[in-house]
């Protein structure tokens, strides 16, 4: 079955919505002013400790000092660690002396040849993203090269769900602006989201 994270939380209503609807992670934007779905660590704390122990809490880190990185990491209580920025495999081999968290790292798609870096890289996990919040698709035809199991992220939204999943069968989906309504998070399509994921 193919997992999902719905990325992107900042307010109380969406720990609701989620906790109904039973994605298997959520993501926090921590320390990354530039996002307007951005939170500090100890707002994404308290939401965090509001969440179904069920689902796994990820923080999405941009270039980030590993210090600083960790600090934050305990304070929200995370489960998984995600790098979204130029971290480099040595970054992520000096974190993982530091900590035993999933690490797992993004990486902009823009054709094959920009594939070869994920996989080559050393996080546990990695995912394959058009360019951070665009809200547009890569074209994922570029996939069917690729040779080790990732998430898919990018212009995702419950209509090409069912697409992306039967024809490039992502290990998990990672979607934000595809649950929102005018930039928040919309209780219905993350709902029917996390559904069509579960299918």
């Amino acid at each position: 079955m193919t997992k999902i994270k719905i990325c992107g939380l900042f307010r109380e209503e969406d720990i609701t919505y989620v906790n109904q609807a039973k994605p298997d992670y959520i993501g926090f934007i921590l320390n990354f002013k530039k996002s307007h779905r951005y939170i500090e660590a100890d707002s994404a704390g308290v939401l965090r400790s509001k969440l179904d122990p069920k689902i796994k809490a990820v923080g999405v880190f941009v270039n980030e000092e590993i210090d600083e990185l960790l600090r934050i990491t305990e304070t929200v209580k995370l489960d998984v660690i995600q790098l979204h920025g130029q971290e480099t495999n040595d970054y992520i081999n000096d974190l993982r002396k530091k900590t035993n968290l999933p690490i797992w790292k993004a990486f902009k798609v823009k054709d094959e040849a920009s594939l070869k870096e994920a996989e080559e890289s050393v996080a546990d996990k990695v995912i394959l993203d058009n360019g951070y919040g665009t809200g547009e698709c890569f074209d994922w035809s570029v996939l069917k090269s690729f040779k080790r199991s990732f998430i898919l992220a990018g212009g995702l939204k419950p209509e090409n769900l069912k697409e992306a999943i039967k024809t490039y069968k992502p290990e998990c989906l990672d979607i934000s602006s595809g649950v929102e309504t005018e930039k928040i998070k919309d209780k219905e399509k993350i709902l029917t989201a996390v559904s069509i994921a579960r299918e």
